[in-house]
C-alpha cells in the first residue's frame, strides 16, 4: 500500500465530553481512526457516540481506568487489534482542582488528583511509546493546566488546588523527558490551558459556586477578558500535530493572557534630560 494511503490511528483519552470529544471530532474529520477512552461521566456516553457517528468517525470506545497500568495497556492494545497501528496520542485525562468544590483535602482527593493528572498519563504514554516509535513520524500531546505555573494564588486560588497544581508542574518535566525518549520518531509537546468554557470555566460545576465578583476577577486578570472556547483548543492541537514537525519538548500556553495578569503598562515618562544635553553626564566631546 502506498504510504500516502495508510490511515493513521489516534488514541484520545477522556473523550466522553468536552476537550477530548472536540479533539476527537477534529481528528475524525481528517480521516484518522480513533480509540476513545472514557471512565466516568457516563451520562454523556450516548452523546459521545451520537456525535462521533454524525461526524462519520471510524472509532472504537473503550471503558478503562487509566490509573491502572493494565487498563492503559488495554487501551493501546485496542488500537493495535482494531487498526493495526498507533500514530497519535492525545494524553488528556485528568481530574482535580476546585478547592471551592472539595474544600480541604482528604487523602482520597489528593491521591485522585495526582493519579489522574500524572499516573494515568504516565501509564498511557509508556504503553503507547513502542508502537508510536514503530509507526514513526508520531505525535503525543499532553493536555495540562496553567495551574502548574501559577499554583493556588491570585483569582485562580479558588480553582487550582495544591496537588492539582504540583501535578501539572510535574507533567511539564515529563513532557521534556518523554520528548528525549521519543526522539526522533515521536514528537512530544504540551498544551497548557487556562480558563475555558468546559475547563475551569462556566461549563463546570465549580464555576457557579464562585461569586460574580470572583468570576469577574478571573476574567479581569485575563488579558483577553474572556474564557477560551473549545475551538481554540482544537486549533492548537491541530497545529501541534500537523503543522509543527520541528517542534518537540515544547509547551504552548493557551490562556488568553491569564499568566501575564492584569497589570497595565504605563506610558513612558517625559524624563529629565532635555534635547541636546548629554545623557550620561559630563560634557559632550566632538569625535576625533
Amino acid at each position: 500500500m502506498p504510504k500516502e494511503q495508510i490511515k493513521k490511528t489516534a488514541v484520545v483519552a477522556g473523550a466522553v465530553r468536552g476537550i477530548g470529544l472536540a479533539v476527537a471530532q477534529s481528528l475524525a474529520r481528517r480521516g484518522i481512526q480513533l480509540v476513545l477512552t472514557y471512565y466516568d461521566w457516563l451520562d454523556d456516553l450516548e452523546h459521545m457516540h451520537r456525535t462521533m457517528q454524525e461526524t462519520g468517525a471510524v472509532y472504537q470506545a473503550v471503558s478503562v481506568d487509566l490509573r491502572q497500568k493494565e487498563m492503559a495497556d488495554q487501551a493501546i492494545n485496542t488500537a493495535l487489534e482494531r487498526f493495526g497501528r498507533l500514530d497519535i496520542l492525545i494524553n488528556n485525562i485528568e481530574r482535580g482542582g476546585w478547592p471551592v468544590v472539595h474544600g480541604k483535602y482528604t487523602p482520597e482527593q489528593w491521591q485522585l488528583e495526582f493519579d489522574t493528572t500524572v499516573t494515568a498519563k504516565w501509564n498511557l504514554f509508556n504503553a503507547a511509546l513502542p508502537h508510536l516509535k514503530k509507526a514513526g513520524n508520531s505525535a503525543v500531546i499532553n493536555i495540562s493546566s496553567i495551574s502548574g505555573m501559577v499554583g493556588r494564588s491570585g483569582p485562580a486560588g479558588l480553582v487550582f488546588n495544591d496537588c492539582y497544581s504540583l501535578s501539572n508542574r510535574a507533567l511539564a518535566l515529563l513532557t521534556e523527558q518523554w520528548a528525549r525518549i521519543g526522539a526522533p520518531e515521536v514528537r512530544v509537546n504540551e498544551l497548557m490551558l487556562g480558563f475555558f468554557e468546559t475547563r475551569h470555566g462556566p461549563g463546570t460545576r465549580g464555576w457557579p459556586l464562585l461569586s460574580r465578583q470572583q468570576q469577574r476577577a478571573i476574567l479581569e486578570h485575563t488579558l483577553l477578558k474572556r474564557t477560551g472556547r473549545l475551538q481554540d483548543i482544537v486549533d492548537a492541537v491541530d497545529f501541534m500535530i500537523f503543522s509543527a514537525p520541528f517542534m518537540t519538548g515544547a509547551r504552548i500556553v493557551l490562556d488568553g493572557g491569564y499568566i501575564l495578569g492584569s497589570e497595565g503598562v504605563p506610558d513612558m515618562p517625559e524624563g529629565v534630560v532635555r534635547p541636546g544635553e548629554p545623557v550620561f553626564g559630563g560634557s559632550r566631546k566632538p569625535r576625533a
